[in-house]
């Protein structure tokens, strides 16, 4: 398996053209779920777990990977089913998210496609897994769910959105709550969505969000048609990488082919590695990079850029 997942500088030709690979596998059963390849470090069969006392019902153990301790979340239980039982035939899929590693304990591996993100879609309302998917897609006629990570860490790893003191510039949150200044957020993980806006509550700044890249584009352009400024809209946008019809990528590289858009300051904001990513954001032009989910970092960001903003207006 170790074979199928691409070194670091053969992903990088897939950035700017809309691309994703999904690592699909099983859960025990028929259906297909699928992570992006991006994320997963490896696939191992299920080596010896070693039980932590009084850790969540979730966490099945730890591993040790690579002269590691890694733990290992039960991925069938944690998206409201029953737990695995068949670990003889089971893997794990070691992943890094938001600078931590963890491996979730599956049923078969399946394979890893090259899709569009134009074929990638938001999941249906309603349905009993929803909230635990980002996206699904087609494979040979076959339905694909798409886990949301993020929402399955954060019910397991409860997570902060407090800016700590040392950071929060409270002259500026009060100066950016009378400017009523916003941010546009594409994030397609509602999770994601609500740390950022508890985070930048923190510090005065609101939160507009659209669930994908394309989404957000088709807003930008309508403010410039329409003869609005899009710097006088919003101080900035804070895009993830992974997101359904359009990618962070592709839409960073939209804004700055855009006359229009050009000038906005962009961040991306992802769980993907950062190594990946500090080269994605030379490529592609954003102006600065962010791993999720970092509350001070978040803030110190959209600090600086507040600190450019009000700057700028002096000189003027």
């Amino acid at each position: 398996m170790s074979k199928l997942l691409d070194s670091i500088d053969q992903r990088t030709r897939l950035v700017g053209e809309n691309r994703l690979e999904l690592l699909m596998f099983r859960l025990g059963g028929r259906q297909l779920f699928a992570i992006n390849v991006f994320k997963v470090q490896e696939v191992v069969k299920v080596p010896h777990l070693r039980h932590v006392p009084h850790s969540h019902p979730h966490i099945r153990g730890v591993a040790h990977l690579r002269n590691q301790t890694v733990p290992v979340i039960d991925l069938r239980a944690a998206i409201g089913m029953s737990p695995l039982k068949e670990l003889e035939s089971a893997n794990l899929i070691v992943a890094e998210y938001n600078r931590s590693v963890q491996a979730f304990l599956i049923g078969a591996v399946d394979r890893i496609v090259n899709l569009n993100w134009e074929l990638i879609l938001p999941p249906p309302k309603g349905t009993g897994r929803s909230h635990f998917l980002t996206a699904i897609t087609r494979i040979d006629d076959q339905l694909v769910e798409i886990l949301d990570v993020e929402r399955v860490l954060a019910d397991i790893i409860p997570y902060n959105t407090r800016v700590s003191d040392s950071v929060l510039d409270q002259d500026l949150a009060l100066e950016a709550r009378k400017r009523k200044l916003k941010i546009l957020l594409a994030e397609d993980s509602p999770t994601a969505v609500k740390q950022v806006k508890e985070t930048l509550g923190n510090i005065g700044v609101e939160v507009l969000s659209v669930q994908d890249g394309l989404q957000a584009l088709t807003l930008l352009r309508q403010w410039a048609v329409s003869g609005r400024k899009v710097t006088d809209e919003i101080l900035m946008l804070v895009t993830d990488a992974e997101m359904p019809e359009m990618d962070g990528y592709r839409l960073t590289a939209e804004v700055r082919k855009d006359p229009a858009l050009a000038d906005l300051y962009v961040v991306l904001h992802t769980s993907l590695s950062g190594s990946f990513n500090k080269a994605m954001v030379e490529k592609v032009g954003c102006n600065d990079f962010l791993s999720k989910f970092q509350p001070d970092e978040l803030a110190a960001v959209v600090q600086k850029r507040l600190r450019q903003y009000f700057g700028a207006e002096k000189t003027n």
